[in-house]
């Protein structure tokens, strides 16, 4: 599989300058494993294969993948089989994308507790949302959602947060009918806001009586600093519905398997001056650019390595993986739509590109004609990576 390489890569930026910041700074071994698995990415330090032609003879170098979650030249395999398997899943209505979020105060809390603190932001998310709407006045039913969780903003900054695809409705509390949210409506926000922080805030006090929660140096009572998180307004933002799953899941899919930072937005490095693209919601300009040191913005990419085994993507309520074969499949008997089984669950990357793209990447690129075929494998390739 070929593709065409940016002027600048964020594994190019590894090469260049992270063996100088790796001496400079302290780090984990995820963080570390991660930059090698970047820079290594489909080049001959992960090993490969030569292809040649079956008709012309053309050669053709292939590299390995790193397959680590956090290189944004491998995600893109996982994204399309997760978003396939996901249409199986999701019940066939509108659906609501909300986005809770934290409050600065909580960044350092959260910084050096992450496994466990992302976790209580799921729980707690998962936990105001499942008490909204259950309340009569709202929605009086049980839902559901996909949760994913990501910790930048457009300019690499720390900013976690959890995107929610929540159903526009839910299944009665006899389980006998789907009780549909108003077209415009889920639940309101000012409510799931204080609930949200309600929880969370008891969640994390929680975790420090028990010790699974540390404070940083600069704080030293939780309860002071949870006298001040409730003067705030915390926000849980409700964006426009979804007409339907497929309008759903290919906005999902786009958020899923994303990475901090992809390669297409690195515009360009400058003796050490990084510059890439972002997105500035607040101005409503699309295409800003920002230019770092290359240190500062290798420790800002650095800083969004999840912890080793941890799971971004959570399903909760009725979208349970555990419910799959009662609540989720009676939500399809009472929409009167079936379920479907995934199309490209355990094919592999090839038959996949082959399907999406209507393009046989064996196919020589050269003759036109031949067909690609494996001949020897190599870990010394000296040519550029694909």
């Amino acid at each position: 599989m070929e593709n065409k390489r940016n002027k600048i890569e964020l594994a190019d930026i590894f090469r260049k300058y992270g063996d100088e910041f790796v001496k400079n700074q302290q780090l984990c071994s995820v963080q570390l494993k991660a930059i090698e698995a970047i820079t290594n990415c489909r080049t001959s330090q992960l090993g490969g294969h030569i292809d040649k032609c079956d008709h012309c003879g053309h050669k053709r170098p292939s590299y390995n993948s790193c397959r680590n979650r956090h290189c944004p030249k491998c995600q893109f395999v996982k994204q399309i089989q997760w978003v396939d398997k996901l249409k199986s899943n999701l019940p066939p209505t509108r659906y609501f994308h909300l986005v809770f979020t934290i409050p600065q105060q909580l960044h350092k809390i959260f910084y050096i507790n992450q496994s466990k603190t992302y976790s209580l932001l799921f729980k707690a998310a998962s936990e105001a949302l499942k008490i909204s709407a259950a309340n009569p006045k709202f929605l009086g039913a049980q839902t559901g959602a996909v949760a994913v969780l990501h910790t930048w903003g457009q300019t690499l900054t720390y900013h976690p947060h959890i995107h929610m695809i929540v159903p526009a409705g839910g299944l009665s509390e006899d389980e006998m009918e789907w009780v549909a949210a108003g077209k415009k409506f889920l639940l309101p926000v000012k409510v799931l806001s204080k609930i949200f922080r309600g929880i969370l805030c008891k969640l994390i006090g929680q975790g420090i009586l028990k010790n699974e929660v540390k404070l940083p140096d600069d704080v030293k009572s939780f309860e002071v600093l949870k006298n001040k998180l409730y003067l705030k307004n915390w926000n849980v933002y409700s964006k426009k519905p979804f007409g339907g799953p497929d309008s759903v899941i290919k906005y999902l899919g786009n958020y899923t398997h994303r990475v901090a930072i992809s390669n297409h937005r690195i515009i360009s490095d400058d003796d050490g001056k990084i510059t890439f693209r972002y997105k500035d919601y607040k101005s409503g300009v699309f295409n800003k650019t920002i230019t770092l040191d290359a240190d500062e913005f290798i420790g800002r990419f650095l800083r969004h390595i999840l912890p080793c085994g941890f799971y971004k993507i959570r399903y909760f309520g009725i979208l349970a993986s555990v419910n799959a074969q009662t609540k989720t499949a009676l939500c399809f008997c009472l929409l009167d739509n079936p379920a479907f089984l995934p199309q490209l669950e355990g094919l592999p990357a090839i038959d996949i590109w082959r399907n999406l793209s209507g393009k046989d990447p064996a196919i020589c690129p050269i003759c036109k004609k031949g067909i690609m075929r494996p001949v020897a494998a190599t870990v010394e390739i000296k040519e550029q990576p694909t």
